[in-house]
């Protein structure tokens, strides 16, 4: 039961995050959503970060590795929004947009968890 918790709670926080950052840089009428590709990345990179240190450095309980990664993490990145946006880049007809973001958040993502990875190996 505390690990359901753990994870409620850390999602619920991330996705109070992801709406605030969602707000802030996605303006109503725009040609790429940057709020989604933004809180993607960066959840990329914090969920190779929290990773990395869980399994490099052992300070992060099990308990902790759930709030942050599974919960946080989770709730903060968002692959449904996401895949909405660009079925609406698609029927505006935006391909241009749409391959942009599709492939820049598929390639940015990988190298953010790899890099945060990187950067635990480092410290």
């Amino acid at each position: 039961m505390k690990q359901l918790l753990l994870v409620f709670v850390g999602g619920g926080v991330g996705s109070v995050l992801r709406f605030l950052v969602g707000k802030l840089l996605n303006p109503a009428i725009t040609n790429f959503p940057l709020g989604t590709f933004v809180v993607n990345v960066l959840g990329s990179l914090f969920i190779g970060l929290i990773i990395g240190i869980a399994s490099k450095n052992q300070i992060l309980s099990q308990n902790y590795t759930l709030l942050l990664a599974t919960g946080f993490c989770g709730g903060f990145t968002t692959f449904s929004s996401f895949a909405f946006e660009n079925q609406q880049l698609l029927a505006s007809d935006n391909l241009l947009s749409f391959i942009f973001y599709t492939l820049a958040s598929l390639v940015v993502g990988f190298l953010a968890v790899f890099a945060g990875l990187y950067i635990v190996k480092l410290a």
